[in-house]
């Protein structure tokens, strides 16, 4: 071999080593090339190892934690240490016979558990605020967010719960509550699983049908076109309105919060998309997560709409203990509130977010006082678009303080909407961004698409010769280069 052979070789080999190292300015998303690539050679060797559970549980539960190696470096050593600690304090409580000690071994762990996320997520944002009163000098703690650290934390906490109500025993093997913590399609972004419902998919460990794999495959395809076609190009203007508020008139201020309104909607629905269609190829359900959720008429029913494994398991496990609406109307409205500024807070340590859930806590505590007197409406065509649209707007405003800098730029793009808004620049908008806007068309009548339609369209998908299949694929992969950004652009939610 020659000397220019060998160079060349050991080039080639080092760049390789620099693409399977973690990289903090490249971490691996569903969205790059690289994990595709690495999820051809797992899917035929998880298919021979499927016959055995324990070796499929094995080989399953290494390429996770290297996924989330790739994803958030050494950091997979705390999820190891996490599950590992409530395995065995779980296994403390079920073995315990005084519902006492139960208890008391239940909050220690859910303690140990929050005081991590509470530690890596909001030290700063505490410290901070502290030294706002005291009037110090605040140098902020070098800390980095583990990716995924909240998702990942409220099912251990879940699983720890439910061990102490007997909802269900703990897992018999460490390694098997491993794989329930660490399984990649769910673990840096949800949906949050919760343990009841996973678990037996486990112990059944199912072979993956037909309608499974290519049903997974169309959430996959659909997932990507979400967030790496639609989400990510739309976002290119969004930016330039959140970067610059005080830049832009009202009608490119509005453009740009519907933008983010459809962005923040494609992102997150589209890696959950992308989630539940690699765990459903795997043979895996793990739910839905989304419903359509902006064609709610109030605010209760797009909370059942939009992360609906997050708002159960706010209900389940925050709203429910609280009391829920079993001590009288007071307490429901304020258990209302605090499951809401608390589900705030879980989306980001800034006061935006604090203000964000309990704007929302407040529009569900109106929206149930006064339910009676909706209740007396005609159920009709007017009715019901009057409740869309100021659903819509309510929720619409709000993501203006989730997406803003800071709270003044939030009020300084809600005064231009209000203030500075001249209808004829529409038409000139229009002109000026056609992409953008058919873009924002389409989404918004496939968004109102009636979910039978869509099943059907799955249906054809699923039974379609691979042929078909190969080219829809071939198609999407065309527009994902043809829209892409020089760089790939990171899930919103990889920052919760």
């Amino acid at each position: 071999m020659s000397q220019s052979s060998v160079e060349t070789l050991t080039a080639t080999l080092s760049n390789i080593g620099q693409m399977l190292v973690y990289d903090p300015k490249s971490p691996m998303l569903f969205s790059s090339g690289l994990f595709w690539l690495l999820f051809i050679f797992f899917l035929p060797v998880y298919a021979l190892l499927k016959g055995s559970k324990r070796k499929m549980i094995l080989f399953v539960v290494g390429f996770s934690l290297y996924f989330y190696y790739k994803s958030s470096g050494l950091f997979f050593l705390l999820l190891i240490a996490t599950s590992f600690i409530d395995w065995n304090l779980s296994k403390v409580i079920y073995n315990l016979k005084t519902r006492k000690w139960k208890l008391t071994v239940m909050w220690f762990s859910i303690t140990l558990s929050l005081s991590v996320l509470g530690y890596f997520k909001y030290a700063n944002f505490f410290l901070w605020n502290w030294n706002q009163m005291v009037e110090g000098n605040f140098q902020p703690l070098d800390i980095i967010l583990p990716v995924g650290i909240s998702f990942y934390t409220f099912q251990s906490i879940s699983y720890v719960v439910d061990v102490y109500k007997g909802r269900i025993k703990p897992t018999r093997h460490w390694v098997d509550y491993l794989f329930f913590l660490s399984f990649f399609p769910a673990l840096v972004a949800g949906p949050i699983v919760r343990a009841d419902y996973f678990l037996p998919q486990v112990e059944k460990n199912l072979m993956p049908s037909k309608e499974n794999i290519w049903g997974g495959l169309w959430l996959v395809m659909i997932g990507i076109i979400k967030k790496a076609v639609i989400a990510d190009y739309i976002a290119q203007y969004n930016d330039l309105i959140f970067n610059s508020p005080d830049l832009y008139t009202g009608v490119q201020s509005l453009m740009g919060v519907l933008g983010y309104t459809m962005q923040i909607y494609c992102d997150f629905s589209g890696y959950s998309d992308m989630a539940i269609g690699l765990a459903l190829i795997m043979g895996f359900k793990l739910g839905l997560n989304f419903d359509s959720p902006y064609q709610s008429r109030n605010l209760t029913e797009f909370w059942r709409r939009w992360h609906i494994s997050l708002s159960s398991w706010l209900r389940d496990y925050l709203y429910i203990p609280l009391g829920g609406n079993r001590k009288g109307t007071l307490r429901t409205y304020i258990n209302n509130f605090l499951t809401m500024l608390i589900g705030g807070l879980w989306h980001g340590a800034a006061w935006k977010f604090v203000f964000w859930g309990a704007m929302h806590g407040v529009g569900l505590a109106i929206h149930k006082a006064f339910k009676p007197l909706l209740d007396r409406l005609p159920n009709n065509f007017v009715v019901t678009f009057i409740s869309w649209v100021l659903t819509f707007m309510y929720v619409s405003l709000l993501w203006v303080f989730f997406r803003a800098a800071s709270f003044s730029d939030s009020v300084i793009i809600i005064e231009n909407i209000f203030v500075d808004f001249y209808w004829q620049q529409i038409p000139q908008f229009a002109i000026a961004r056609p992409v953008w806007c058919i873009m924002m068309g389409v989404l918004i009548i496939a968004h109102f698409v009636p979910q039978s339609i869509a099943d059907r369209v799955q249906a054809i998908f699923i039974n379609v010769n691979w042929v078909v299949k190969l080219i829809l694929f071939l198609i999407i992969v065309q527009l994902v280069i043809e829209f892409m950004s020089e760089e790939v652009a990171p899930f919103i939610y990889f920052q919760f």
